[in-house]
């Protein structure tokens, strides 16, 4: 049988043993990547871009990188706890912008809502042969770090600079509208791009509840 673990406060249920081994990843030698996105949670965070998209807060441009204790649904916070309690690998993307080549060691990677990244990072994932969107809107706005303060701020995208600006990247696959906005997830299927396949919804309230699209997402 596969060894189930049992990580923090989020436990897997015993009698479910069957089911974690059809969906997870435990038994993988060479195990999907999937990259926390610490950098949307900042940017969503009180005092963030938000703050200055709505005209609350002027010098919200550059704000505080959060922790993981504090993501939320803008930044996948559900999909973190379920892929780790399934096996999966992950990093921060503030690990990923300071060693880009750990991509290099998976077959494959998934984006979570990494809307907020660095060119570095949208290079090293749009470069990778098969990255899994799992989140649409993902690599959407570019931003820098400063480590030493701790701080990310906004260089491009979201209307900023120009209104007339929307992917900070002008990525060909934006797939924001109208695929983020469909919550619910019941039509949800994954399509391909050139670099691997995207999904089509927004999975925060579907990925904990549905066997299926896990064990389609393991299978991809």
């Amino acid at each position: 049988g596969v060894k189930i673990p049992l990580k923090g406060t989020f436990r897997l249920k015993p009698e479910l043993t069957d089911t974690y081994a059809e969906i997870g990843v435990y038994d993988k030698k060479n195990k999907p990547l999937f990259i926390i996105p610490l950098f949307t949670a900042s940017a969503y965070s009180k005092n963030g871009f938000y703050d200055f998209y709505n005209g609350i807060c002027d010098t919200c441009l550059t704000t505080k990188i959060r922790t993981i204790d504090e993501l939320a649904e803008q930044s996948s916070a559900n999909a973190v706890k379920i892929l780790e309690l399934l096996g999966y690998d992950s990093i921060t993307d503030i690990e990923l912008d300071k060693n880009p080549s750990i991509l290099s060691k998976y077959d494959k990677v998934i984006v979570l809502h990494n809307e907020y990244v660095t060119k570095k990072m949208f290079d090293v994932i749009t470069s990778h042969p098969n990255v899994i969107y799992l989140y649409p809107n993902a690599l959407y706005a570019e931003i820098s770090t400063n480590y030493q303060d701790n701080t990310i701020s906004l260089i491009r995208g979201h209307g900023y600079p120009e209104s007339k600006i929307d992917n900070g990247f002008d990525w060909e696959f934006d797939n924001t509208r109208p695929y983020e906005f469909d919550k619910k997830c019941d039509a949800w299927e994954f399509y391909e791009i050139s670099n691997g396949k995207m999904l089509n919804c927004y999975p925060e309230q579907k990925i904990w509840k549905d066997k299926k699209f896990l064990k389609t997402l393991k299978e991809l």
